[in-house]
């Protein structure tokens, strides 16, 4: 059985991620900073997919100190990691000159760094086997520069260079490397909004993308799968 690696999956595309690997019999192993969280997301699964298996681990992987632990436990609980998918991310509004100090650290720490230790640490075994498939969720704003984006746009710009960096390093390793950048996904980043629903993405849609890619023949990649609402951008 195939096992599939997704972080922060409690919510938004993390969740819908978690939902459609586990009704297709992955393992799957997620995180997120909120146990409570956790524990709803194990009960769902097991409602809704009785035959899954799904390892959960509280962790917050903008500390290096939590990643090494979450790779700790993906290693006790599978023999190999099939998937990954580094969706680990935060958003603060703010533009470079005025938002507040601490801002682009904590950005930086929690969409880069997050899946590059991630990635770091689960590699090798993908890299002995010459097998494996690595989605990191960038964003539109990693090749649009949005007003109100700030340290958002910066760190997700960084992501989306390490993706490319890390494309090329794993051709001969027969490693696939996708960037996804998603526009506005309707998820909890746009609570209080008053636009209506139907002028976002659906969380599950940037899931099935995942999905119908990742199940491409081995020789083929998909390197970058761009999504908007269809009509267009919302800034």
């Amino acid at each position: 059985m195939k096992t599939a690696v997704i972080t922060g999956g409690t919510k938004g595309i993390g969740y819908a991620l978690v939902n459609i690997f586990a009704a297709h019999g992955f393992h799957v192993i997620t995180c997120s900073r909120n146990k409570e969280d956790l524990d709803v997301l194990d009960r769902t699964i097991r409602t809704s997919h009785p035959k899954a298996t799904l390892y959960t681990m509280p962790a917050d992987l903008s500390k290096k100190e939590d990643i090494i632990r979450f790779i700790a436990f993906i290693k006790n609980n599978c023999a190999g990691v099939d998937v990954l998918i580094n969706n680990t991310g935060v958003y603060t509004p703010g533009q470079i000159h005025n938002e507040p100090d601490g801002v682009l650290e904590k950005m930086i720490e929690t969409n880069v760094y997050s899946a590059y230790h991630l990635t770091r640490g689960l590699i090798g075994d993908m890299i002995q086997r010459k097998s494996g498939h690595i989605f990191n969720i960038c964003s539109t704003a990693s090749i649009t520069p949005y007003v109100n984006g700030g340290s958002y746009c910066i760190s997700k710009y960084a992501l989306y260079g390490m993706t490319k960096v890390l494309r090329e390093e794993m051709k001969p390793h027969n490693i696939r490397v996708t960037a996804v950048l998603p526009g506005a996904t309707y998820t909890k980043s746009w609570e209080g909004t008053t636009l209506p629903e139907h002028r976002f993405m659906k969380a599950d849609d940037v899931a099935l993308a995942i999905w119908h890619t990742y199940h491409l023949p081995e020789g083929t990649v998909v390197e970058e799968i761009l999504m908007r609402p269809q009509l267009g951008d919302i800034s």
